[in-house]
């Protein structure tokens, strides 16, 4: 009688943990691939050294009036580490002459500092605080880092078709304890990888913002970059 007890114990148990394992080798599958999306994306990035980029940043309120930024951002890639990136506005008056300078870093938090001319002082952004409006726009601070590999956890969710545009849909989760996002789920074209759509979820699992992409150059042959990006 113990014996045919301990069979059935056994048996019984062996059920619900053969399930668990069905469960979780799929979730090591999406985590496995979305990594290696992740890491082909961020290699087909690879070797551009610096640049220049002239931008006009639109603010646009409920009312629909708008106040019209002209900036530039000057970016250097950095190897075994984040790139480097300086911000400089030109218009309007009240806020030309404002800086923003970026150090991403793979393994540690990235440094930041604004500078204010209208104070003559420089701002260094702390680590708990990135998830605060850059420049009274939709842009967090943490927006303006550079993508890296260390700084989410990936998972593939699906392939789907955004705008007549086939993409992989991937989950990122950010590594970092004090950033404002919970996750991001990008659209990235299956052909380039280039990001097309990025959903941002707060703290409180909600969707908070969308960013999108489009009228992607392709510059020296191999680097896409988007014209514009409206939230």
């Amino acid at each position: 009688m113990n014996i045919f007890l301990s069979l059935i114990t056994a048996l019984t148990l062996a059920h619900p943990l053969a399930a668990l394992a069905d469960t979780a080798q799929p979730a090591a599958d999406a985590a496995e691939k979305g990594l290696a999306i992740a890491k082909e994306r961020k290699q087909r990035d690879l070797g551009w050294g610096d640049s220049e980029t002239r931008m006009t940043m639109i603010l646009r309120n409920s009312q629909g009036e708008e106040s019209v930024r002209e900036m530039r951002l000057k970016s250097l890639e950095v190897a075994n580490d984040g790139d480097k990136g300086l911000t400089i506005f030109d218009e309007p008056r009240d806020v030309k002459g404002t800086a923003f300078l970026n150090f991403s870093h793979t393994g540690k938090p990235d440094d930041q500092w604004l500078y204010l001319p209208a104070l003559k002082r420089v701002k260094r952004i702390a680590s708990r605080n990135k998830s605060g409006p850059f420049m009274g726009s939709e842009f967090a601070y943490e927006d303006m880092s550079s993508f890296e590999l260390e700084k989410f956890r990936f998972s593939y969710v699906r392939e789907e078709t955004l705008n007549g545009v086939v993409c992989h849909v991937i989950e990122q989760i950010p590594t970092d304890e004090y950033s404002g996002y919970t996750k991001q789920i990008v659209w990235l074209d299956t052909e380039h990888l280039r990001a097309q759509q990025v959903e941002f979820y707060d703290r409180k699992k909600s969707l908070l913002k969308t960013l999108t992409f489009s009228d992607y150059k392709l510059y020296k042959d191999k680097y896409w970059r988007a014209m514009c990006s409206p939230w």
